[in-house]
């Protein structure tokens, strides 16, 4: 079986406050991209899970969240027999998109489909939220805003026709690392989050991205000034805003056509300022 780990990108991400287990009170606009990551799985006689991937740091252990979400479904299920897995990453890590989140919900997909666990959609997701917060979303996909701690999911309808320029500098960021320079006391702009929701479903591409925030960007921004700098070659190249993913460092700069897009691209290229440069467009689940 060989299935697809989308990426995402958040369109707005704000942090309401800290919640007393020490996990933190979200509203985002989620936004899953045609950029991904491949798994191939495969049953075995023997039991037990063999997981390989295609970059030598990368952990093939309970450390890595796909073998994770197959032990977690197999042991579930009291599945005889094993699995063999090959993940191929292209999604760059501690990138701010959600690609270990993403392998995970594959991971939960296939493992279903291939043994028939007949679990529904939701019955995965509801699962999956104990491998981490962006799980269920990654099952999920499509444009949708997440609440609580990122598992509270409700569906948007699809964002107007854009293009995605993905361009990630050549340091990463922890999720842990983005929390700590925050300084929830002192954040200025909230993205408004409701208003971009009405402006997606009114089909308004220009509306949504004049509201578009995240609150990691000053505290990551001042300790990687590269970051801005992408930012501001995208936004002065033909994006209609350009901004952090997540806890970063990756940019993504919306476009309303591909010729922008492309051009921009060869622009950044030529920088050297980003590490990956990606061109390519919204997934939507309709």
């Amino acid at each position: 079986m060989r299935l697809r780990a989308l990426a995402k990108i958040n369109l707005g991400l704000d942090i309401l406050g800290k919640r007393e287990d020490g996990y933190h009170e979200v509203r985002m606009i989620m936004q899953t991209i045609q950029m991904y990551d491949v798994l191939e799985i495969k049953k075995k006689k023997a039991p037990g899970i063999s997981l390989s991937v295609n970059y030598p740091y990368i952990p093939c252990d309970e450390r890595n969240l796909v073998y994770k979400a197959a032990k977690l479904l197999m042991d579930e299920f009291q599945v005889k027999g094993g699995v063999t897995i090959r993940l191929e990453k292209f999604i760059p890590v501690a990138a701010g998109m959600a690609g270990g989140s993403s392998d995970a919900a594959a991971t939960l997909v296939g493992i279903n489909r291939l043994f028939k666990l007949g679990l529904s959609e939701r019955e995965l997701m509801d699962r999956a939220v104990k491998i981490g917060a962006d799980v269920p979303y990654c099952i999920m996909r499509g444009t949708a805003l997440a609440e609580g701690i990122g598992e509270k999911l409700t569906g948007i309808t699809q964002v107007p026709e854009c293009f995605v320029l993905i361009g990630k500098p050549g340091i990463n960021v922890s999720t842990r690392a983005a929390y700590e320079s925050l300084n929830l006391s002192g954040i200025q702009n909230h993205p408004d989050i409701d208003g971009m929701i009405q402006d997606i479903q009114n089909g308004d591409l220009q509306g949504m991205t004049a509201k578009m925030g995240n609150v990691f960007e000053p505290g990551i921004i001042g300790q990687y000034p590269v970051i801005q700098e992408i930012k501001d070659l995208m936004e002065s190249h033909g994006a209609l805003k350009a901004m952090m993913s997540g806890s970063g460092p990756t940019v993504f700069g919306i476009f309303d056509s591909q010729e922008k897009m492309d051009a921009a691209a060869k622009i950044l290229r030529e920088s050297n300022l980003a590490k990956t440069v990606f061109g390519t467009r919204v997934f939507n689940r309709i």
